[in-house]
């Protein structure tokens, strides 16, 4: 028995046949960071990149490139995601979405940020383990300075600094890695 998988497809709008999980498997994690980077939660962004391929399955597709693929994916994402916030009563007007593409073409590119990501983890390696730590706590652990100046011995003010100076770090190794 062959694999149901393998044998999803779109046709495109010239009759081409485009493999539907070789395109989610190239463009989901890029839509769904997109959709964290225009505000959506965790929950809100799965849901929403799962409708953006359904979406695609619902009409004709014509992929010319990875680039119009990728731009195109995530217009629709944007789309959904603004139908989402009005349905809510939730929107937000912004005059900056044209800034707000330019800066993630800026950081994400075509590749959905797996560069930046890429970078981003790198940099965060050649931290300090103190350093580290105060991210880890900050950010993933939603801890209070306090907390972190706590396990840390160090005073509150320190680990503001501590952590303002590994932003900077983090910043400029990643910005310098995209260039």
């Amino acid at each position: 028995m062959s694999n149901p998988e393998s044998t999803v497809a779109v046709y495109s709008g010239g009759g081409q046949e485009i493999d539907l999980v070789q395109l989610i498997a190239c463009h989901q994690a890029g839509v769904w960071r997109y959709l964290r980077a225009l505000g959506c939660d965790a929950c809100s962004a799965d849901d929403l990149t799962q409708e953006t391929f359904l979406e695609v399955m619902k009409r004709p597709f014509v992929q010319y490139n990875e680039q119009a693929t990728s731009a195109y994916l995530r217009r629709v994402a944007h789309n959904l995601f603004i139908t989402l916030k009005r349905r809510s009563g939730k929107v937000i007007y912004s005059e900056s979405a044209d800034d707000f593409e330019t800066s993630w073409m800026r950081w994400a590119g075509f590749d959905g940020g797996n560069r930046a990501l890429e970078a981003l983890e790198d940099c965060f390696s050649r931290l300090t383990g103190r350093a580290q730590q105060a991210l880890r706590m900050r950010f993933a652990d939603e801890a209070n300075r306090q907390t972190i100046a706590d396990e840390l011995n160090i005073s509150e003010h320190g680990a503001k600094n501590l952590m303002q100076r590994a932003k900077t770090q983090l910043r400029e190794c990643v910005e310098s890695k995209l260039k």
